[in-house]
């Protein structure tokens, strides 16, 4: 017991800087939400198809630099800084690589909009909302690269003070575009993808100025940018990022699906779950925070071959995680109106994100761990059943459950976040299982 609380401890020192961080990623789209609201129901609506559509690819390309912190993290315990630096100058090749693959898919995918069966009001909307946001893909994934090194080379509060920067920023710039303010035109959802688009070239262009200047950073600072490709180094991270990229895309395509179900019930019920989703999102940093810095420590301890910490760490770290949604849950379920009414004044559409915010706090609990189980399980190079276990969870049960649940019930729109709360548990429960099999001997 005593080693578990010594290690989580440990886990929540560094998953404090990381957490701010990815709350403070998530504002940026928060605050869209928000001020994008206030300009209507529609626009609202566009932004929840359109950014659900964005996540996919999104993630994908967060799958694809998760070798950066876990192969960084390992370099880092042996004592072999310059082979981290080595990860970096990669993983940023990686980035470039899959933010032009995906930003010309999304390209593609924006000129037939209209397969996804969304109001017709909606698709009007979407547009140039959706190939800006697209855009901005390219820096976001060179930022997320640059931070997951930070982070793995122990300069956890340099991303956070970026990421606060910039969102400081992005409110300004929707300030201005989306409203028309200081002489722009009142944009509305076109002002809020300029806005974010701006944002994220500034912030990934900081952080690469900070680091590369960082005294603390220059053991494993890259040297030689444009040395050649370590092919074998490119295919080791592959091995890794691929199939997390495909388990988390299994994840995030469910919601993205939810979302273009949500569609076809009309644009009130997409509103209402663009607000429980932002609101379920908000509180999945803390936990996927603790799921980072978790991996994070894991890998390093791998790396020094101290395989005795690993249970008590993952210990420590679903235990905290889980105390955590206990009070997510309880926050939701006494401010789930309130919370609401931030977003939108439509009666219609505060009512039904109260419905579903009420269902996103009850599967808080297996949200946040299914999220630390898979960081655990990345940290130990452990991607391939976790990616069978994701597609079973959310492709084979979630997903037809909540189709069942809402066109073949009344339920209705809360049958679809019902079947996604079932998919969360079974993949909680697998996952954590995995890893306790692991870790066995």
């Amino acid at each position: 017991m005593h080693a578990v609380l010594r290690e989580s401890r440990a886990t929540l020192m560094l998953a404090i800087p990381i957490t701010i961080g990815q709350i403070s990623q998530m504002l940026m789209g928060l605050v869209d939400s928000v001020m994008i609201g206030r300009t209507g129901t529609v626009p609202l609506a566009a932004s929840a198809f359109g950014g659900g559509v964005f996540n996919v690819f999104f993630i994908v390309g967060v799958g694809m630099l998760t070798p950066v912190a876990v192969f960084a993290s390992r370099a880092r315990g042996a004592g072999r800084h310059p082979e981290a630096g080595e990860y970096l100058r990669h993983g940023l090749v990686l980035a470039l690589a899959a933010g032009v693959a995906e930003v010309s898919l999304m390209v593609l995918i924006g000129r037939h909009l209209n397969w996804f069966g969304q109001p017709p009001e909606v698709i009007a909307a979407v547009n140039p909302f959706f190939y800006l946001i697209g855009a901005s893909l390219l820096p976001v994934l060179a930022y997320l690269a640059l931070r997951q090194f930070a982070e793995s080379m122990g300069r956890p509060w340099v991303p956070v003070i970026v990421v606060l920067a910039s969102v400081a920023l992005n409110i300004f710039l929707n300030w201005v575009f989306i409203y028309g303010n200081l002489g722009s035109p009142p944009l509305g959802l076109a002002g809020a993808g300029i806005a974010t688009l701006l944002a994220r070239i500034l912030s990934s262009a900081v952080i690469y100025v900070w680091l590369r200047f960082d005294p603390a950073m220059r053991e494993a600072w890259p040297r030689r940018w444009f040395a050649p490709i370590s092919w074998g180094r490119l295919m080791k991270m592959l091995s890794i990022g691929l199939p997390t990229s495909v388990s988390l895309a299994f994840e995030t395509g469910a919601f993205a699906m939810a979302t273009v179900m949500m569609g076809w019930l009309g644009a009130v019920p997409l509103a209402a779950h663009q607000i429980a989703l932002s609101c379920a999102a908000m509180t999945f940093m803390i936990p996927l925070g603790i799921s980072i810095a978790l991996g994070m420590r894991l890998s390093a301890a791998v790396g020094a071959g101290e395989h005795d910490r690993l249970r008590p760490m993952w210990v420590g770290a679903a235990a905290a995680g889980a105390a955590l949604s206990v009070a997510f849950t309880a926050f939701f379920l006494r401010f789930g109106r309130d919370v609401a009414t931030l977003f939108v004044v439509d009666p219609g559409v505060v009512s039904l994100a109260t419905v579903l915010i009420v269902i996103a706090a009850v599967f808080q609990f297996f949200d946040g761990g299914q999220v630390i189980h898979s960081g655990a399980l990345r940290a130990l190079t452990d991607v391939k059943v976790p990616t069978v276990i994701t597609f079973v969870a959310y492709w084979v049960i979630a997903l037809p459950i909540a189709y069942a649940l809402c066109f073949h019930t009344s339920l209705g729109p809360s049958g679809i976040w019902l079947g996604l709360a079932l998919g969360l548990a079974a993949a909680s429960t697998l996952l954590a299982y995995r890893f306790f099999a692991l870790t066995r001997a």
